[in-house]
């Protein structure tokens, strides 16, 4: 009996010590959980079309921006989680986005080279290597994680797309794409013509 429920301790033990920091009470910070969700992605996860984030901070609306860039510019700023579409006249109807996680955030000056509606999808090895269970590929459709849009950035791997996961929106969760609500990239997709300038930056300009 002595020797059964020594080594009955010693499991138990080793289970605590196993066990992450957050399962002890210690919860990230909310602040932390808005940086980056650890949310792999979702194949076969249906979300239609209608899905329109329509409240809070990240709810598509017209704002106030100044900016030099001209009008039909797309100005992605990762870490305020929107994404602008230039009006002149100080103004630009705002998204609010996912963006790419910890290590996948970059960048740059691209133009959209093409655009795709319900586009396939097949995910790169690196992806493969890091989410095996991910399918090597699959045809467009509600349950597809591109969504139902895509702006492709000029010659690169990423893209502007839809989700079947709109919570993730305003959060750091991606591979380095950039992911609207369907509704709201549906929305987008109408306004921005192949050839359009983007211009990406982790912060706004002052």
């Amino acid at each position: 009996m002595i020797a059964r429920y020594s080594r009955t301790a010693v499991l138990l033990a080793a289970l605590v010590a196993l066990m992450p920091a957050a399962a002890s009470g210690q919860a990230a910070s909310p602040a932390a959980m808005r940086e980056t969700l650890s949310i792999g992605d979702e194949p076969g996860r249906v979300s239609t079309e209608e899905v329109v984030i329509r409240e809070g901070p990240f709810a598509r609306q017209l704002v106030f921006f100044r900016t030099h860039e001209p009008a039909g510019t797309v100005v992605v700023h990762t870490s305020e989680r929107f994404l602008y579409v230039v009006l002149g006249n100080n103004r630009a109807l705002r998204y609010g986005i996912g963006v790419g996680r910890e290590g996948f955030t970059w960048s740059g000056l691209v133009r959209i080279s093409r655009k795709a509606e319900w586009p396939d999808w097949t995910p790169p090895p690196e992806m493969i290597q890091r989410q095996p269970y991910l399918p090597r590929f699959m045809a467009g459709g509600p349950g597809n994680p591109m969504g139902a849009r895509a702006l492709y950035l000029g010659s690169t791997v990423y893209r502007i797309h839809g989700t079947n996961q709109p919570e993730t929106i305003g959060h750091a969760v991606s591979s380095g794409c950039f992911r609207l609500a369907n509704g709201d990239v549906i929305d987008l997709y109408s306004r921005v013509p192949v050839g359009s300038k983007v211009v990406i930056r982790h912060a706004a300009a002052l």
